[in-house]
């Protein structure tokens, strides 16, 4: 869990977040043309996030292609809802 919340403390891998989950499977390049970083900038965040779990790269010809990993997502859900008052 320590990882997923360093993964998501960064600003730039939290919109990555938002964009795959509005947007689905993309690759590098696609991703790119929403931010105004570098590509070695980018694909050190994509590292963090995939190492962290939270998405996943699939090889498809010369491209990765990246998408969230929603087992991450509920099993915080499932954590945070821990705390949460009973109603």
């Amino acid at each position: 869990m320590d990882s997923l919340f360093k993964a998501i403390a960064d600003v730039n891998r939290r919109k990555i977040l938002i964009l795959l989950h509005k947007q689905g499977t993309m690759t590098v390049s696609e991703i790119a043309t929403h931010f105004d970083i570098s590509l070695p900038t980018l694909s050190e965040h994509l590292r963090i996030l995939r190492e962290a779990k939270v998405v996943t790269a699939r090889k498809y010809k010369q491209y990765s292609q990246y998408s969230l990993n929603h087992a991450v997502f509920e099993e915080l859900s499932n954590w945070v809802t821990e705390f949460l008052p009973q109603i």
